[in-house]
């Protein structure tokens, strides 16, 4: 099913404090944005016209800080990073770097919670150390606060594995 089509954003759920004409803006909002949500038949959405590009030190050259081991984990955990990585790879979210295609970046590992389902989680830490900063600071929180108090949606999300809420 493809949730971004007008007749089916009209059948999904929505707070029953909206009004139908609030209900309306935001099915054409979220129409308007379709292409940032993931969906079954895209799994990674895209922000068009907000990527990011990041840049290593290469006076620092594979430096040796990043050939760091992942963190010890028992064999369930592992085998649930090895499933989260194929799956990552499989999407093209995640792909080996460096000369060593076993190099790597980040320590791994998973954390699962109370229901059995796992996420993993990178430290890169120790990869910020040799990524060039931007030259554009943090927005500063009363100046963002500012900008939202005029939305009328404000929504929360993890652009890949985990949630997206709409308040």
């Amino acid at each position: 099913m493809d949730f971004f089509i007008p007749e089916q954003l009209k059948e999904a759920e929505f707070n029953h404090e909206l009004t139908v004409k609030m209900k309306e803006k935001l099915i054409d909002l979220l129409f308007e944005y379709k292409n940032a949500f993931a969906t079954d038949k895209e799994p990674l959405g895209a922000i068009i016209g907000h990527e990011v590009d990041i840049i290593l030190n290469v006076e620092k050259h594979d430096p040796p800080l990043l050939r760091r081991p992942a963190y010890s984990a028992s064999p369930r955990a592992r085998k649930a990073l090895e499933v989260h990585m194929k799956e990552l790879m499989d999407l093209g979210a995640l792909r080996k770097v460096g000369n060593n295609e076993q190099v790597e970046v980040a320590a791994t590992f998973i954390i699962t919670w109370k229901n059995g389902k796992s996420r993993m989680v990178g430290d890169f830490r120790d990869l910020n150390t040799y990524t060039i900063p931007d030259r554009y600071s943090i927005p500063r929180i009363h100046e963002t606060l500012t900008q939202l108090s005029q939305a009328k949606f404000i929504t929360a999300m993890d652009s890949l594995k985990g949630f997206n809420k709409i308040y």
